[in-house]
């Protein structure tokens, strides 16, 4: 593995999937179409230099220096100890065109913009340059292959110099970007669609990185946020599964006194059945202790659920006050995956929340997005990585027939559990009933019958066993004594 220390990239997230950051002394390229973000990643990088007490340089080909300089203090970045080459267009080239019509523009312009080049590292000697955008030399050159050479001389002279250099490439319809892939020793590609902004890193000569495309955000005042994705076999906990009781004696009958610290446990049910308020019921019982629950709410508002809280007695404000429970309504299509599970880690590590309830898998789907992934394996990634460190995680899950054959999940979600509490309706002598079970428990016994199941003003009631009834999970039971 390569011994070369690294510098910062400018960015949190991009650091962590370099592994520490860019390799010093190396040229790396950043490619994308335009709007992609390419400029404000050197902007990070650049910044950083200068907070490091580094001499930086920015070769520009598109922006005037007045233009980064206005464009850049949009997204909080102080342009004014960041030399700029200035080698975009002027007015005047449209108008003076009176030497093109004699010579090529690389027999006008090629020589004099190396000597600029020259010039500008002689006078600012930096240690780290950006070139916005390196595939700008195309125009200069007669043809590719003199465009390839330029471009790796002016490479290797960077790197002479001691410089670590970013160069920018936006492909186009008339012209790929691969044969610059070979001037560079690491490739990042970023894109932008419907979806989002992502960003994957291609190559990193001579060091490891983490694969995939990740989600990134580009906020004014702030600049790219990239959000990693998790990779739950990189944390690990190592307490005891200690079970944890709910407070609702009923229920932890059913569970085997509880659940254990750092498992994952699915309430599924058909709509309206109790799901969210079963799941609430445990997150006040850790509130109530003291260890924080934090509540993610993917199908109602915030002031709906606090609402519904207080119909059935409890007493989330008071939780919500003490910080001991938090309370976050995603509303659709407003954050990626991986910046869902990177906030939830965040307040995690930050917090040091113990209980984390996302409500519910459907919601989840649709609002979050994910460039060329599956969400449900997002959700696995988030979910393993939740168990290893410790936190207790529940998850509710739709189903949509409200009678019927038993399902355990309509969202395919069920592999996840460690436990796999359900809920039901069933019609008993033209009545509507509710009755609750525990399917399957990891870490331990539970009782294997079904119960009955209600809410009132009180919170959820879980009644005695329904022996007197065959074919509950059918959803229309008969009873025993008529048979």
């Amino acid at each position: 593995m390569n011994n070369r220390p690294r510098i910062s990239s400018g960015i949190d997230g991009l650091d962590t999937l370099l592994n520490g950051g860019f390799v010093s002394n190396r040229t790396y390229m950043i490619r994308g179409r335009s709007g992609t973000g390419k400029t404000i990643l050197g902007y990070h990088f650049l910044a950083e230099g200068v907070a490091n007490g580094e001499h930086v340089l920015y070769i520009s080909f598109e922006e005037t220096a007045a233009e980064l300089a206005e464009n850049a203090a949009t997204l909080g970045f102080d342009f004014s100890d960041i030399p700029v080459l200035d080698l975009s267009p002027t007015s005047g080239k449209f108008l003076d065109d009176e030497a093109y019509s004699v010579l090529a523009p690389s027999e006008v312009e090629g020589q004099s913009t190396t000597s600029a080049i020259a010039e500008a590292v002689t006078e600012h000697q930096p240690t780290r340059v950006v070139i916005d955008p390196l595939s700008q030399l195309r125009h200069l050159s007669p043809d590719e292959y003199q465009f390839n050479q330029t471009a790796a001389s002016l490479m290797r002279y960077l790197k002479d110099t001691g410089a670590t250099t970013l160069f920018t490439s936006q492909p186009d319809a008339q012209q790929a970007d691969e044969s610059l892939q070979y001037l560079c020793n690491g490739s990042i590609t970023i894109s932008r669609t419907d979806e989002g902004r992502f960003l994957k890193i291609e190559k990193l000569r001579g060091s490891d990185f983490q694969s995939g495309t990740h989600a990134f955000r580009i906020d004014e005042g702030r600049g790219i946020r990239i959000f990693p994705k998790i990779r739950p076999e990189n944390h690990h906990d190592e307490s005891a599964f200690e079970t944890v009781s709910s407070n609702v004696e009923s229920l932890d009958a059913l569970l085997g006194g509880g659940l254990e610290r750092g498992s994952i446990t699915l309430v599924s049910g058909p709509s309206g059945v109790g799901k969210s308020t079963t799941a609430t019921t445990l997150a006040q019982a850790f509130a109530a202790r003291g260890e924080r629950a934090a509540l993610y709410l993917f199908e109602e508002s915030e002031e709906s659920f606090k609402h519904r809280s207080a119909a059935v007695g409890f007493s989330v404000s008071d939780y919500l006050e003490s910080e001991t429970m938090a309370v976050e309504a995603i509303e659709p299509l407003t954050l990626s995956a991986d910046e869902f599970a990177h906030r939830v880690k965040t307040d995690v590590e930050e917090h040091d929340t113990k209980f984390v309830l996302i409500d519910g898998t459907a919601g989840y789907e649709l609002s979050l997005h994910a460039e060329g992934s599956d969400l449900r394996k997002e959700l696995h990634a988030l979910a393993r990585y939740l168990r290893n460190v410790g936190v207790t995680v529940v998850i509710t899950d739709e189903i949509q027939d409200v009678t019927g054959g038993f399902r355990a999940s309509d969202s395919h979600v069920s592999y996840l559990a460690d436990n796999i509490f359900f809920l039901r309706y069933i019609e008993v002598r033209g009545d509507i009933q509710k009755a609750a079970g525990v399917l399957k428990k990891r870490f331990g016994s539970f009782e294997s019958t079904l119960r009955s199941f209600r809410i009132d003003t009180d919170g959820i009631h879980i009644g005695e066993p329904l022996d007197n009834l065959r074919g509950v999970l059918t959803g229309t039971p008969t009873v025993e004594d008529e048979q």
